[in-house]
Formats: C-alpha cells, sequence, structure tokens
C-alpha cells in the first residue's frame, strides 16, 4: 500500500505547531520482526514547545527527554503513567527540545495484526496514545529513531484540508491547558475525544 511513498522530511518539522498540524494525514508505517507491516494514518497531533510548561522538556534536557532535544523526525516514546507508552515525533531545530505527540491513527493495513496486538477492534483500536502504540507494537526499544528508516516510519500522506482540520486545547495536561495546540481530522471516528 505505501510502496513509493516517501518518508517525511524533517525540514517540515522545524517548528512545532506547524509540524503537528502538517503530520495529520501522514502515515506512521511499522514493520514487525516478520515482515508484517501495519499502517495508520495519523488523525491526531499534539505540539509541545520547549518554553511550555506542559512539556517534558520544559525544565531542562534529561536522559528521559534527550531525544527531544535531537534532530526533527526521531521518536520520543515515554511511559505513561506507568502504563502506557507514548510516541512523539520530534520537531524543532537539533537543541531545541519540542515534539509533537502522536494521539490517534486510523487503521489502514494490517488490522488484524493490530486487533490482535491491542486485544481489541472498532473505534477503541487506536483512538489514544497509549492505544495505538499498542495496536503498532511500538515500544521504548525504538526511543531516538531515525522516522526516515524501517521498522519505524512517517511517510508523507495525503495533506488534510483546512476546512477538516479542528484546533483546540490539549488534553490530559495540568498546564497550559489553554493553548490550541491540539489537531484532529473533524470526519474521523478515530479521533480520542471530541
Amino acid at each position: 500500500m505505501v510502496g513509493g511513498v516517501q518518508p517525511l522530511d524533517p525540514e517540515s518539522l522545524l517548528e512545532p505547531a506547524a509540524a503537528a498540524r502538517g503530520l495529520l494525514g501522514a502515515l506512521l508505517e511499522r514493520t514487525l520482526s516478520d515482515g508484517t507491516v501495519l499502517v495508520g494514518r495519523i488523525v491526531e497531533t499534539e505540539a509541545y514547545f520547549q518554553d511550555d510548561p506542559a512539556s517534558h522538556t520544559y525544565r531542562g534536557q534529561t536522559p528521559r527527554n534527550a531525544a527531544m532535544f535531537g534532530p526533527p523526525g526521531h521518536a520520543y516514546i515515554y511511559l505513561s503513567y506507568g502504563i502506557h507508552w507514548c510516541f512523539n515525533v520530534t520537531a524543532g531545530p537539533a537543541g531545541y527540545g519540542a515534539g509533537v505527540l502522536i494521539r490517534a491513527v486510523e487503521p489502514l493495513e494490517g488490522l488484524k495484526v493490530m486487533e490482535e496486538l491491542r486485544g481489541r477492534g472498532g473505534r477503541e483500536l487506536s483512538n489514544g496514545p497509549g492505544k495505538l502504540t499498542r495496536a503498532l507494537a511500538i515500544g521504548p526499544e525504538l526511543y531516538g529513531h531515525d522516522l526516515r528508516l524501517p521498522p519505524l516510519r512517517v511517510l508523507q500522506g495525503e495533506q488534510v484540508p483546512d476546512g477538516l482540520v479542528e484546533r483546540s486545547a490539549r488534553i490530559g495536561i495540568s498546564a497550559a491547558r489553554e493553548e490550541l495546540l491540539r489537531f484532529s481530522v473533524s470526519d474521523s471516528e478515530f479521533v480520542s475525544r471530541r
């Protein structure tokens, strides 16, 4: 399905809010060790900046958040509430700690395997950051991974028209909740919350 599709250009990720908007419609491709390919279309994102009190980078660089200070287009993966892995695409120039949380994907390829990995199907398959990482088998072993390369790639997808993009406050944070840095595709049933 995604043969011939180009990896996302890291230069398109230099401004975090624009990156979060631009990642809508991009394809997240995960190749498992047995060669199975899983693909989802990104339908919900959130931007985080270094000077943002809700960001993991707000207090500076640590071993945990080091990937976010690296070049754009790499994986920043962290454990949320000790339960769920969350996947981010690093954004901003190298040395500036920023990223885009991928909050939801619409499954396109490898649906049966995704359902087995997740333990359920339908809308609940990948409509949240912890759900999509389970459905796509994304874990800490991919921390810092260059997202232009297998086994986890972000590929150029069909750009989502402005009329189908909703911008709203981020979810599940305690600081800077008023910032309109969450982007979602209005007609996708896989968006986590309306």
